[in-house]
C-alpha cells in the first residue's frame, strides 16, 4: 500500500452568512408566532453565523446539493490539477437531492471539464464524509487511481423551510401542547444545521509547492448493533425505539408525520454521543493505533454545539487523552454545523488560519448521531514535494 497525501482543500459556503436574527426570516415562521425554541437551541450551540442555500428574498434554494458540491471540486483546479485528471469522485453527504441517481453521479454531471470516472456514493450522516475520503484514499493508496476527490457537501435548508413543517405543525398541534418534547425533537435540528460543501484532492505525493496532510489512518466504528437511531429522516420514529420508512406510511401522512424532515432525540444524543464516541470508541481505535495525546499538535472534534466541548473534554480526561484547548480547532462560530462537510471546512481553515509547520499532527474527530457512529482520521504536515 502506497502512502496518500492531501494535496489540496476546498470549501463553498452558499450565499451570504445569516445571522442568529435572521435565520427565521430565511427559513421561515412556523405556525402563527416566532419559535420559542429558537432562542433555547441557539443560546447553547455557540453559532453565530450559518450559510443556507436559500434566496432570502424569495426562500426559494439557489443551489442544489450536487451543483454546491461540483464548485467545491472546481475550487481544487489550479498548477497540480485539472478535472481531466480525475480517477476517482467519492462523495459523501446526508441530504442528496434525490434518492436516486447517486449524489456522487449527479456531482459528476455538473462537472462537464471532466472525463470519464469513478464516481461513488457514501451515504449516512457525518461520518459519510469521511468514509467518502476513506474510499478515494484506499484506491490512490492500493494503485487503482493516481488522482481521486472526496467530497462532503449538505443543503440542510430544503429540510428545514417552513414549508417543510407546516402541515406536521397542524397534525401534531394538540400533542405537542400535551408533551412539548415532541415539538422539540421535531424542530432542534432546524436551529441546528447549515449548508455548504467541502473537497480533498488525494494523491500519491504532496502538492509541489506548500504544506500538505499524509493521511496516516482513518477508523470508524459504528455501534449501531447496541442503540436505536437518534437522527434520521425518511421515517418516523416508533414507540419501541424502531423506525417505520417512509414508504410504510400513505402518501398523505409523510408531512404530517414529520417523516421528511430531519429529527433528533435530543435525550438519547446527550446520553450516548459522548460515552460512545469518544470513552468507548477512542480507545478501541488507540489499541489498533497506538497514539499518546501529547503526540497532537492540533485536536480538530466535529461538534454540533459548544455545549458538548465540555462534556468531550471531560470524556477525554476519563480516558487519560485530554489534549489542552489549545490545540484544538473549530469553525462552528462562523459557518455552523455542516454535517458531513465539518471536517472538510475545518481542514480547509486550518490551513488558511494557522501557521502549520512540517512534521506537526492533526487528529480529526467525527462523532454521527444517526445510530452512534465515530470516526477518527491521524494526519501529518508535510512539506511540498
Amino acid at each position: 500500500m502506497q502512502d496518500v497525501f492531501i494535496r489540496g482543500t476546498s470549501a463553498v459556503l452558499p450565499n451570504a452568512p445569516v445571522s442568529n436574527d435572521d435565520m427565521e426570516s430565511v427559513l421561515g415562521q412556523i405556525g402563527d408566532r416566532p419559535a420559542r425554541e429558537r432562542r433555547i437551541v441557539l443560546s447553547r450551540n455557540g453559532i453565530r453565523q450559518r450559510y443556507y442555500a436559500v434566496d432570502p428574498a424569495t426562500r426559494q434554494p439557489t443551489h442544489t446539493n450536487a451543483r454546491l458540491t461540483a464548485e467545491a471540486v472546481k475550487g481544487l483546479v489550479g498548477a497540480d490539477f485539472s478535472l481531466p485528471d480525475l480517477d476517482v469522485l467519492a462523495c459523501g453527504t446526508s441530504s442528496p437531492d434525490q434518492m436516486a441517481p447517486g449524489h456522487g453521479v449527479m456531482v459528476h454531471g455538473e462537472l462537464p471539464e471532466a472525463a470519464s470516472c469513478e464516481a461513488v456514493s457514501l451515504a449516512g450522516i457525518c461520518c459519510s464524509g469521511v468514509a467518502a475520503l476513506r474510499y478515494a484514499a484506499l484506491t490512490v493508496s492500493a494503485g487503482q487511481a493516481s488522482t481521486a476527490v472526496a467530497t462532503g457537501s449538505e443543503t440542510a435548508s430544503t429540510f428545514m423551510r417552513s414549508e417543510q413543517f407546516t402541515a406536521q405543525y397542524e397534525a401534531q398541534l394538540s400533542a405537542m401542547e400535551r408533551r412539548p418534547e415532541l415539538a422539540f425533537d421535531g424542530v432542534f435540528l432546524r436551529w441546528m444545521l447549515s449548508d455548504g460543501a467541502g473537497a480533498l484532492l488525494l494523491g500519491r505525493q504532496p502538492a509541489e509547492h506548500g504544506l500538505s496532510f499524509r493521511l496516516d489512518w482513518i477508523e470508524l466504528r459504528s455501534y449501531a448493533h447496541e442503540q436505536a437511531a437518534c437522527m434520521y429522516a425518511g421515517a418516523r420514529k416508533q414507540a419501541e425505539g424502531g423506525l417505520q420508512g417512509w414508504r410504510e406510511l400513505p402518501a398523505d401522512a409523510w408531512s404530517a408525520s414529520g417523516a421528511m424532515t430531519f429529527q433528533q432525540d435530543v435525550r438519547q444524543l446527550n446520553e450516548h454521543i459522548v460515552a460512545l464516541t469518544i470513552e468507548r470508541a477512542l480507545p478501541e481505535v488507540l489499541a489498533r493505533r497506538p497514539l499518546a495525546a501529547d503526540a497532537i499538535d492540533w485536536f480538530l472534534p466535529h461538534y454540533s454545539s459548544e455545549y458538548f466541548r465540555p462534556r468531550i473534554q471531560q470524556g477525554l480526561r476519563r480516558i487519560g487523552f485530554e489534549i489542552p484547548e489549545d490545540r484544538w480547532f473549530t469553525n462552528l462560530p462562523e459557518v455552523g454545523n455542516v454535517g458531513s462537510a465539518s471536517i472538510y471546512l475545518m481542514l480547509d481553515a486550518l490551513q488558511r488560519e494557522t501557521s502549520l509547520a512540517p512534521g506537526q499532527r492533526v487528529l480529526c474527530f467525527v462523532p454521527e448521531s444517526g445510530r452512534f457512529s465515530a470516526a477518527y482520521m491521524l494526519l501529518t504536515v508535510v512539506e511540498g514535494a
